[in-house]
């Protein structure tokens, strides 16, 4: 299926997804997000993507925000309606069952910083900035700012971005462990794809279920998230890829995974 907004690339079972409105800035509008949603829905369905790279196009932003230009004239339903449309989408890439990458190559402000926290893992280029400045348009965070920012900083930095709408830079964002790693953009795709492949190379299902115990472990209680990691622990004995892994362990040599 063609994208009018969207890039999809495959780079042998990892997904290297691009938000491609290079003149905007990448900025989401109504039309980027449903796009978004229905392609991570074709993502979800295709078992020979193990994992999802997600970036922008050019060199400039990885996502400058949300589409200020779509969003200026809302009546209050107009602006809840997107805000819902957001979490939606975000929280379909959040629960995809293959490990997403965030190659953030520049800008990731608002909307940008929001879909950044919405993936697994997010590495950066050295020109990379981040921030939710909502405020300083009038504005509250609506695609989940609010509430990812505090989960991987802290209450304390998270209050302190979001209601002040300062931009921080890549070490900053490092500092604080709102990225993982950090890469001279002429590099930050080779490394990042260095990355997908080595997690691609693990057991599927058992990467897989390891992303749901995380996701769904973080919003329970411990003992209730321990209880489920014990059943995702369990289920793995049910699959070939532990039988294939365990006895390449035990005889020294690599496993040969399936995804079965």
């Amino acid at each position: 299926m063609e994208y009018t907004n969207l890039l999809l690339e495959k780079n042998g079972a990892v997904a290297v997804l691009t938000i491609n409105r290079p003149k905007a800035l990448n900025a989401l509008n109504s039309d980027t997000l449903s796009e978004l949603s229905t392609v991570l829905d074709e993502l979800g369905r295709d078992s020979s993507v193990k994992v999802v790279i997600l970036t922008g196009s050019g060199e400039k932003a990885f996502i400058a925000g949300a589409d200020i230009s779509q969003m200026k004239d809302f009546s209050p339903m107009e602006g809840r309606r997107f805000a819902q449309l957001g979490h939606a989408t975000f929280r379909k890439l959040e629960l995809l069952p293959q490990p997403v990458i965030a190659a953030v190559n520049g800008f990731a402000l608002g909307g940008g910083c929001e879909l950044a926290m919405a993936c697994d893992i997010r590495l950066a280029s050295e020109n990379a900035k981040f921030g939710q400045p909502e405020v300083t348009l009038g504005l509250t965070a609506g695609f989940g700012g609010t509430q990812r920012l505090p989960r991987l900083v802290g209450t304390g930095l998270a209050s302190e971005l979001l209601f002040t709408g300062d931009v921080i830079d890549v070490q900053e964002a490092y500092r604080i462990g709102l990225v993982n790693h950090v890469y001279p953009l002429a590099t930050l795709m080779e490394e990042t794809l260095k990355l997908a492949k080595r997690m691609a190379g693990r057991a599927p299902v058992a990467v897989q279920l390891s992303k749901s115990a995380i996701q769904r472990g973080s919003n329970m209680d411990l003992d209730s998230a321990q209880a489920y990691e014990a059943e995702v622990f369990g289920l793995t004995f049910s699959t070939k890829d532990q039988i294939e892994g365990c006895t390449a362990f035990v005889e020294k040599r690599k496993p040969i995974f399936e995804g079965r």
